[in-house]
């Protein structure tokens, strides 16, 4: 099976260069609706699912492939290649962030640009590094998942997407984590929780964008600015917005910090 079957790859617009998108935890490539076609005039747009998400193949689900957040490098890298990307954009949200940086590492010159959206190298806390977390919130956070999935999601996704004013879109958000595989989302749930790219940060030499937004519960501000701090080079951008998907609550500000750098 090809990559762009694998990965429910979907591309629109036109343009010399390419930029993808790239979705995070629970989510699906819809996610990036209200973003992805603002670019469809002057790129080559390329969208897709990461494998247990949206129209993939859950067939294709290999735990011991998808065990570290190098998998999901592979496979962004497996459909640059097929789609012959070189001096790409990439645009990754949460965990894909990471993703893409990886990506970048594993294929220099397939993408000139990272944009990372609400970035975070280490969710846990670690001596003088603040994740945000400490490993027993997070291995309660992973417990609580694994009992009760569909519970989990309705409590987190309202949370995670902050902006209590508007119920319908932490509403989308818990719908989006209630279609993914159960099983393949307590999988990836751990291998993002769990994971630490710090030693990859100053490895980068992409041109990086960091999108921070306020008042995130899942990489706060002093996330951003430590992802900032290590990318050599890197430009951080501070959004009005809140919470940690500004995909869905604040598209036009994103689309504007990505335009400016891009």
């Amino acid at each position: 099976m090809s990559p762009i079957e694998r990965n429910n790859v979907k591309i629109s617009g036109s343009g010399p260069r390419a930029m993808m998108f790239a979705h995070g935890f629970g989510c699906d490539q819809n996610m990036w609706r209200f973003v992805a076609p603002a670019f469809e005039t002057q790129f080559r747009v390329v969208v897709f699912d990461h494998v247990g998400a949206g129209g993939s193949d859950l067939s294709a689900y290999k735990p011991e492939k998808y065990s570290s957040l190098n998998g999901y490098a592979d496979d962004v890298v497996e459909i640059g290649r097929e789609l012959g990307l070189q001096g790409a954009v990439f645009v990754g949200h949460s965990v894909s962030a990471m993703i893409g940086a990886l990506a970048s590492l594993k294929a220099p010159g397939m993408f000139e640009s990272l944009v990372m959206v609400g970035p975070s190298p280490r969710y846990m806390n670690d001596g003088d590094y603040v994740g945000g977390f400490s490993e027993t919130q997070i291995d309660e956070l992973l417990e609580s998942l694994d009992d009760n999935h569909l519970g989990w999601s309705a409590a987190m996704a309202p949370a995670i997407m902050g902006n209590p004013d508007r119920p319908e879109l932490g509403q989308e958000l818990a719908d989006s984590f209630c279609r993914t595989d159960p099983d393949i989302a307590k999988a990836f749930a751990r291998v993002t929780f769990k994971s630490d790219n710090r030693g990859d940060l100053d490895k980068i030499t992409a041109r990086t964008l960091v999108l921070q937004c306020s008042d995130d519960i899942i990489a706060g501000m002093q996330v951003g600015e430590y992802v900032n701090a290590r990318i050599a080079g890197s430009r951080l951008v501070k959004l009005a917005a809140t919470g940690h998907c500004p995909n869905l609550s604040a598209p036009d500000e994103v689309i504007s910090a990505i335009r400016a750098f891009a």
